[in-house]
C-alpha cells in the first residue's frame, strides 16, 4: 500500500480493504486463505473486473447497434424500391420487364 492518506487528506478510499486483507493476513497460519480479500484490495485499486465488465457491455451494445444497422438497411432497401414492391403486390423482376 502507498501512504494511506487520499489526495484530500484522510484515509485512501481502499484503505478498509486493506485493513481487512492485512487482519486477515496477520491471523491466518495459510496466506492462501485470504485471496479474497486480496482480490477486493487489488479490485479497489486497479478496478480491473470493473472495467473488462465495462469493455464487454460495450462490445455487447456495439453488437446489437450493428445488427440493428444492419437490419435497418435492409428495410431501407425495401422501401427505396417502392411502396409497392416493399408490399409485395409486384415483383421486382416483373418491373424491370413491363418498362
Amino acid at each position: 500500500m502507498a501512504s494511506g492518506f487520499g489526495y484530500h487528506g484522510g484515509v485512501s478510499r481502499c484503505f478498509a480493504y486493506w485493513q481487512e486483507f492485512s487482519k486477515c493476513y496477520a491471523q491466518t497460519d495459510v496466506p492462501s486463505k485470504c485471496t479474497a480479500q486480496a482480490d477486493d484490495y487489488l479490485e479497489c485499486l486497479h478496478h480491473t473486473k470493473e472495467v473488462a465488465r465495462a469493455k464487454a457491455v460495450k462490445a455487447e451494445f456495439i453488437r446489437k447497434a450493428e445488427h440493428q444497422a444492419h437490419e435497418g438497411r435492409k428495410a431501407a432497401d425495401i422501401l427505396a424500391d417502392g411502396v409497392i414492391v416493399g408490399v409485395g403486390l409486384i415483383q421486382r423482376g416483373e418491373a424491370a420487364h413491363s418498362k
